[in-house]
């Protein structure tokens, strides 16, 4: 049975396993924002340290946006990691979408504080906790992941009336606002919310070095530092996906699986071809591959 064949043929179940065959401990290309993995590309670094400035200084609200599958919510989750327990409390939410009665009681919840009650009752008890950590010289932090998917315009005012809780030196809390590129276009179609966002940041896609220094450092934490894809592997792979952390994982995480059953040493350039044509991956100058 030839490489194509194998590829075309070979059902991916849920079993499957490459990690003996390739002396790997985990899979290093899982799309979950797992922080052991974030990798400290130029990009997402330049990211992570005007988020972490924003953070420290207290900065009211601070804005990351990036294409789908940049790599934005496993970057918020190396920066929670970054903000030591002892000085800082943290909320997160990941699912915005909920209902516009339920967010600020999702907020509240996400803080360790009772949900309910009537909103002035909840908006005092926010108060009370936002107060009592700053006496404890504990900053406040929210971050809310895919803000782009916000349903309701109103939502958008309830974040910057939060941003409100402030004394006449600092803010009390600081708003983390992580999401697509459409997220930067609706906030700033709201300007009283759009004046108050301190620092913006886009993160832009790998070029072709960053992905190589990608996929190096992915093999790495999962426990091999041999170069198991080659040169020319990795100009396709960057090709193909347009130097997408999302997509670059897939492709990867493909490749080892079927180079595991064809029974390869290193990944080249035609196995990623054969991969990528196979799984329908689509890249041109003016948009990111796309897999099924």
């Amino acid at each position: 049975m030839s490489l194509g064949e194998t590829i075309h043929e070979m059902p991916i179940t849920q079993g499957s396993t490459y990690e003996p065959h390739w002396g790997l401990q985990l899979r290093p290309f899982e799309n979950v924002p797992d922080p052991k993995f974030y990798v400290p590309s130029a990009t997402h670094e330049a990211a992570m340290a005007r988020l972490l400035y924003g953070i420290h200084t207290r900065k009211g609200i601070v804005m990351l946006t990036g294409e789908i599958g940049s790599g934005k919510t496993l970057l918020s989750r190396a920066v929670i990691l970054k903000l030591p327990r002892s000085r800082y409390e943290i909320g997160l939410l990941s699912n915005p979408t909920i209902p516009g009665n339920e967010f600020l009681s999702e907020i509240l919840f996400q803080l360790g504080l009772e949900p309910g009650g009537t909103r002035g009752e909840q908006l005092r008890r926010l108060n009370d906790q936002l107060l009592a950590n700053y006496h404890r010289d504990i900053d406040t932090v929210v971050v809310v992941d895919e803000a782009q998917a916000i349903e309701h315009e109103r939502l958008f005012e309830e974040l910057r009336l939060l941003s409100n809780f402030q004394l006449n030196d600092r803010f009390l809390m600081t708003l983390v606002l992580v999401g697509q590129p459409e997220l930067r276009d609706r906030i700033a179609h709201i300007p009283q919310l759009a004046q108050r966002v301190a620092i913006h940041h886009h993160i832009d896609r790998f070029d072709r070095a960053e992905t190589k220094a990608y996929i190096t450092a992915r093999l790495t934490a999962a426990g091999c530092a041999q170069p198991l894809f080659s040169s020319g592997a990795i100009s396709s792979i960057f090709q193909r996906t347009g130097g997408v952390c999302r997509l670059i994982n897939s492709l990867c995480d493909l490749c080892l699986y079927f180079g595991s059953v064809a029974e390869v040493r290193q990944i080249r350039r035609a196995l990623v071809e054969r991969v990528a044509g196979n799984m329908l991956c689509r890249h041109d100058s003016s948009s990111a591959g796309v897999f099924p």
